[in-house]
């Protein structure tokens, strides 16, 4: 369908596919506005009409036309400014254009969605324009007299989009009782089960990253279930921008081009980022001059003193040795034991990984339930392998059945706090693997049973690690033997500590350190953050762009 603006000699209305981004969404903490769908489609649903000048305005609180006062910008053409028309603190602007719709269909014209402005406030309105040979105002009607507006050149003034005039007319709304459309209830009772259990789980155990904060369900288009109910489930809008090639005669917008300005923006990141990368690798290698300062030592009888000066205030990984010395999980966890001690009490796990090499990425994909000795009696009849596991993902469904084996664990007092189920459990076969990735917290990993093979990079090696998402990489794991150096050629010259961690030994991980760990024979990990000092680096962690 076609949608016109007709131009008048002169006339050169700046006017653009309005962008879902609002810089309010990017400043609210970790950017959560970001992810509300609704209000992005809302942003980019229609064109924006922009200010052609800066100016300031104010409203006497008067009702005459000469009750607000208009001042340009120094250079602004007066006649593309704002006028007062109407009286009653109306501000008006006259948009260049006579606009035609296919037959039918109206403009709705309005503000800018989502984007506020204090002590004024656009006015809205829907015009019939597949007849009207008629220009229209955009208008604006100050809120509070005495203050002193702000428009800049570029700023949107106005916006619009198509609607069909009989549409709303046509509809015949009724309130029915939800018991009429027995599906929709189910969906709807699956929906509210499920979104009350992860605001459990969340208030449990508050996830270490900002995404895994808030359910996608609506985001994805599709029910608790995982199911799409529509073909044409929308997360983004993109309009096309108003062809100027029959109008040769108007000059181009007296504007940086939006996507212009954005790659400007992104060259300047990037450099930015650059020069980062270039800081933190220029350091790391400065340490590794000294190898007693880069090294993964093995301590006995640590302080906590010593442990927060030494390693936790600086970022450098230990391994503590002893410290669960007395523990009796170290003698009594064999997997009869733990099936017997925890017997049938339901557990979820992390399961049907095998066929996903994304499998960590998409975790709540591979969520199972199922009693716990039976799970340990599946790792054990199908042997070796990485399908099902028992991950800190799953913790917060599982504190309850977990519980009963806690009288077999010790406290680490010097490093600990003593918070109520704050050990996260790892239960798994031999060959079980975590893909390479990086923490948002300080992190003890306690090898309670078996052995596992943890490889770890420093943080400043970031720039050599491909993080294309959150807090993994492109590369999934460092023994790949198909790993393309060719694809990846920034892994040359990378910096890898390999740590057998056996039965009876805690890794400290500091925040920011990439690691992939490998079970080596039936493991049991328990993983800890709630240290006696700061680790709440993730409240500050900026997210990920959509």
């Amino acid at each position: 369908m076609e949608l016109i603006c007709y131009l008048h000699p002169g006339w050169a209305p700046l006017i653009r596919p309005a962008p879902a981004t609002r810089a309010w969404m990017d400043e609210t903490q970790e950017s959560f506005a970001r992810r509300c769908l609704p209000l992005n489609i809302a942003n980019a649903h229609g064109w924006e009409v922009l200010s052609p000048a800066g100016f300031e305005a104010a409203w006497n609180g008067q009702a005459g036309p000469e009750a607000v006062e208009i001042w340009l910008d120094e250079g602004a053409e007066q006649r593309r400014a704002p006028v007062s028309l109407f009286g009653h603190g109306v501000l008006t602007f006259h948009i260049e254009g006579i606009f035609r719709t296919p037959p039918g269909w109206n403009l709705w014209i309005g503000p800018s969605p989502n984007r506020q402005k204090d002590a004024i406030q656009a006015l809205t309105g829907v015009i019939e324009t597949d007849w009207s040979p008629f220009t229209f105002t955009m208008n604006w009607r100050f809120t509070r007299a005495g203050a002193r507006v702000r428009f800049e050149a570029g700023e949107p003034i106005g916006f619009f989009f198509p609607v069909e005039r009989a549409a709303l007319e046509g509809f015949e709304p009724e309130f029915q009782s939800l018991e009429r459309d027995p599906e929709l209830k189910r969906r709807f009772l699956e929906w509210s089960a499920s979104r009350d259990a992860f605001h459990r789980q969340v208030a449990a155990n508050p996830p270490k990253a900002p995404a895994d904060r808030w359910q996608k369900h609506y985001y994805r288009g599709v029910d608790a279930a995982g199911e799409a109910l529509i073909d044409d489930h929308r997360s983004k809008l993109r309009l096309k921008p108003f062809d100027r090639s029959r109008a040769p005669e108007v000059p181009a917008a007296p504007l940086i081009d939006p996507r212009e300005r954005a790659v400007r923006r992104a060259d300047i990141a990037a450099q930015a980022l650059r020069k980062r990368e270039w800081l933190l690798e220029t350091m790391e290698r400065q340490r590794a001059l000294a190898p007693a300062a880069t090294a993964i030592e093995r301590r006995a009888g640590l302080s906590g003193e010593e442990f927060l000066e030494r390693y936790y205030a600086t970022g450098r990984p230990v391994i503590l040795t002893g410290e669960m010395a007395a523990w009796p999980a170290l003698a009594r966890w064999t997997p009869a034991y733990l099936a017997k001690a925890v017997g049938e009490r339901v557990i979820e796990y992390q399961g049907g990984r095998s066929a996903n090499a994304r499998f960590e990425e998409a975790k709540d994909a591979h969520r199972r339930t199922a009693p716990f000795d039976a799970f340990l009696a599946t790792i054990e009849e199908d042997g070796d392998g990485n399908d099902a596991y028992i991950t800190a993902y799953n913790s917060a469904r599982n504190a309850e059945a977990l519980s009963v084996l806690a009288s077999d664990l010790g406290h680490l007092d010097k490093f600990l706090t003593r918070e109520a189920a704050a050990g996260m459990m790892w239960i798994g076969p031999a060959g079980t693997f975590t893909p390479l990735h990086h923490d948002l917290t300080n992190n003890l990993i306690a090898q309670v049973v078996g052995r596992k093979r943890v490889k770890l990079v420093p943080a400043a090696e970031v720039g050599r690690l491909y993080n294309h998402q959150h807090v993994f990489s492109e590369i999934t794991d460092l023994d790949d033997p198909a790993l393309d150096f060719a694809r990846f050629p920034r892994l040359a010259g990378l910096r890898v500590h390999d740590v057998a961690l056996e039965a009876g030994e805690i890794l400290f991980v500091p925040v920011g350190w990439w690691h992939q760990v490998r079970a080596l024979a039936f493991s049991v990990t328990l993983t800890y953050v709630n240290f006696l000092w700061p680790n709440d680096a993730f409240t500050t962690y900026p997210g990920d762009q959509p």
